[in-house]
């Protein structure tokens, strides 16, 4: 498979381009490129002048925002799949927060302009994209119902459920960044609670922890376990 097909398989399994013009799409395909990055590398600053969105293949990348005593505040961790920096064309094409690789990442880099251009000439883009921000507000808004609602166990398990398939029958595994802390702030629980937490996640789910690596016989002990405390309905439908 060459490069601009991997480009393109990569955009179209995005909810977000799902419906999209195919000129579009091969616009953005043939601008693109690949691109490996190593742990701990800064792919841009909060503030900084945006041209181009990420999808990520493979890694994670880290979302924060530096506080004035140069102390992290993370605003999120993605996984393989999701796509990053594209809202910054509605915050003044300057991107609204940093991103770095927490371990070694691939991913696909993909010209601003490009989308720029779509929202301007196609009012079902637009609405599209309109309706994606939306989704991740409402899942926004949801973690902070669960901050109040749920016990540290259960917010560990609704971050867990977010990143598994979750129509998917039979054993799950799902696989952390190897730097466990990271989770535990982006859930702003101390690293000693987290691991007490998951602990008693553990114990209540029959899930097993080995490394980076989660595997459960069947999600539903996790979502019965974390949903109870929850407004939404499992599956989760407001999942960015």
């Amino acid at each position: 498979m060459s490069q601009t097909e991997k480009i393109k398989q990569a955009i179209s399994a995005r909810p977000l381009f799902k419906d999209s013009r195919e000129s579009f799409i091969n616009a953005l395909a043939e601008q693109g490129r690949i691109m490996q990055a190593n742990k701990g590398q800064v792919l841009f600053m909060n503030m900084e002048n945006a041209d181009k969105f990420f999808i990520i293949v493979s890694g994670w990348v880290k979302l924060y925002r530096e506080t004035i005593d140069g102390a992290q505040a993370v605003v999120d961790i993605l996984s393989a799949g999701h796509m990053f920096g594209e809202t910054s064309i509605f915050e003044g094409d300057n991107y609204p927060y940093s991103a770095e690789a927490t371990e070694n990442a691939e991913l696909i880099v993909l010209p601003l302009s490009v989308l720029k251009k779509e929202i301007d000439e196609s009012s079902d883009f637009a609405r599209a994209m309109l309706s994606a921000m939306a989704r991740y507000r409402t899942q926004q808004d949801r973690e902070l119902e669960h901050r109040t609602l749920q016990n540290a166990s259960q917010r560990i398990g609704c971050f867990l459920l977010r990143l598994a398939n979750q129509n998917q029958d039979g054993q799950v595994v799902i696989n952390l960044p190897y730097d466990k802390s990271l989770v535990a702030s982006r859930l702003g629980m101390q690293p000693e609670t987290f691991s007490r937490a998951l602990s008693k996640l553990k114990k209540a789910t029959g899930m097993e922890v080995s490394g980076a690596t989660i595997t459960m016989e069947r999600l539903e002990s996790l979502s019965e376990y974390c949903c109870s405390a929850c407004s939404s309905n499992f599956p989760c439908k407001d999942i960015a």
